[in-house]
């Protein structure tokens, strides 16, 4: 059975296994400010969701990963559908993402209703990557 829920601290050592770019200090924002998800297939974790807030004011989801041997189950999409319902509860009518040109995701994305909106290019010595996408989705 799949589930979603808040992150708890209890959380971390598992959150980590999946989530190398989120400081400690944003971990606990995060389970405070209820900001992240644990995903669960029969009680055992198997994925995480996080967001912020865009302009402080527009739901963005920064990170969702599911561990690869739970892929093509329908999970990304439950646990999109499940966000996007929290987020249009809390009176949100938008909501945004964003991915580099060269990964995968893009498509999944689309294929659940976002729609390109725009792109950035980190260029810096020292931080370049691929340019970035950003999607949108009405809620």
């Amino acid at each position: 059975m799949f589930q979603i829920r808040f992150v708890e601290k209890e959380d971390k050592e598992y959150w980590y296994t999946l989530d190398g770019h989120l400081p400690e200090m944003e971990f606990n924002k995060k389970v405070v400010e209820k900001r992240g998800y644990v995903m669960l297939e029969d009680g055992k974790p198997i994925g995480i969701l996080r967001y912020n807030l865009f302009w402080d004011n527009t739901p963005f989801l920064n990170l969702i990963f599911i561990e690869f041997g739970h892929h093509k189950k329908g999970y990304g999409k439950l646990a999109m559908d499940f966000w996007e319902s929290e987020m249009a509860d809390l009176g949100y009518k938008i909501c945004m993402t964003s991915t580099m040109v060269n990964e995968e995701s893009q498509h999944f994305y689309r294929k659940i209703g976002y729609k390109d909106c725009g792109c950035l290019v980190l260029d810096i010595p020292g931080f370049e990557q691929p340019m970035e996408m950003f999607l949108i989705k009405a809620l």
